[in-house]
């Protein structure tokens, strides 16, 4: 961990969740009131949950982040939510650019940007993904892949108040793998440089995250990284005892 960054649990709900999900953010929210934890700890519910989990988690330090954006504040854009939007339900960061977005529906890299962009505007940090699939990893070029995206996917005026980073290998997103610690070493490392190299002081306060495959028995050894902030977590965050066993890892 990097000095007096302070860390980032993010748990990304994906495309899952009912109301009946709330129950798992008030569990969360009950436990988080009885302990004190050195990290910031945030939900990423559906939109559809966005409001719902605002108001079960009043009160209390969590925060909340969208899982996409449009680019625009407003408009004929039929079907998607714009960051200003997210904002007025309840958000305080929006995940933009993750892998399943950047494969599934297309993203390119200066789709992202503009994104982080949007959440810029609208007063939200950006959470901006970057990782490599198991192709590109087996080819060596992770972190080639890694830089290209950075280069692309930041916004010229990002700073670490309002951007964060987070790495997650492709291949390693719910398929239960993960890199060594060697190998997480290696990329944070990169980024850092990276980020240092374009945005100098405010590179070295960005926070970079691991997300792929981040749960409470390897969490401890994969947040005590040099140079990990924290964790994006997807399948973990959606039970409350798995979330809060890796909220855990920074104790008290």
């Amino acid at each position: 961990m990097t000095g007096s960054v302070r860390p980032l649990v993010a748990g990304n709900w994906k495309m899952n969740g009912l109301a009946a999900q709330l129950a798992e953010a008030q569990a969360v929210r009950d436990a988080l009131g009885e302990s004190s934890v050195a990290a910031e700890v945030m939900i990423c519910p559906p939109a559809t949950l966005l409001a719902q989990t605002a108001w079960a988690v009043k009160g209390s330090s969590i925060l909340l982040g969208g899982q996409d954006c449009h680019t625009e504040a407003a408009g004929a854009y039929t079907g998607d939510v714009s960051a200003e939007m997210l904002a007025d339900a309840g958000a305080r960061a929006v995940i933009v650019g993750h892998s399943e977005r950047r494969a599934v529906h297309g993203e390119l890299d200066r789709q992202v940007r503009a994104k982080a962009e949007a959440a810029h505007r609208a007063g939200l940090t950006a959470i901006v993904c970057v990782g490599e699939t198991a192709g590109e990893r087996s080819a060596g070029l992770t972190e080639d892949v890694v830089r290209r995206q950075l280069a692309g996917s930041l916004p010229d005026a990002a700073m670490a108040a309002n951007t964060v980073v987070a790495y997650e290998p492709v291949w390693a997103i719910g398929t239960g793998l993960t890199p060594t610690a060697a190998d997480v070493a290696r990329v944070h490392a990169a980024i850092r440089q990276a980020l240092i190299a374009r945005f100098a002081g405010e590179g070295a306060g960005m926070r970079i995250l691991y997300g792929g495959s981040v749960k409470p028995t390897n969490a401890r050894e994969l947040l005590a990284i040099e140079n990990v902030n924290g964790a994006l977590v997807g399948g973990a965050s959606l039970k409350a005892s798995d979330f809060l066993g890796i909220v855990a890892a920074y104790g008290n």
